[in-house]
């Protein structure tokens, strides 16, 4: 993948590996490691998916 400048400005080029994200019930986003299955993270400031990570269907 190419990438274009200026680096080092701290966004990602590309997507997160090896995780995902899904819908909770009261509408927050989870995520999830795809190795394990096991939850990380839920987003709570607000009810917007996680940048960069794929969605489960």
């Amino acid at each position: 993948m190419a990438t274009n400048p200026p680096t080092g400005d701290g966004h990602r080029n590309g997507a997160v590996r090896d995780r995902s994200q899904t819908k909770t019930s009261s509408g927050h986003y989870v995520k999830r490691d795809a190795d394990t299955g096991r939850f990380m993270d839920v987003k709570t400031s607000s009810k917007k998916p996680f940048k960069g990570v794929r969605k489960e269907r």
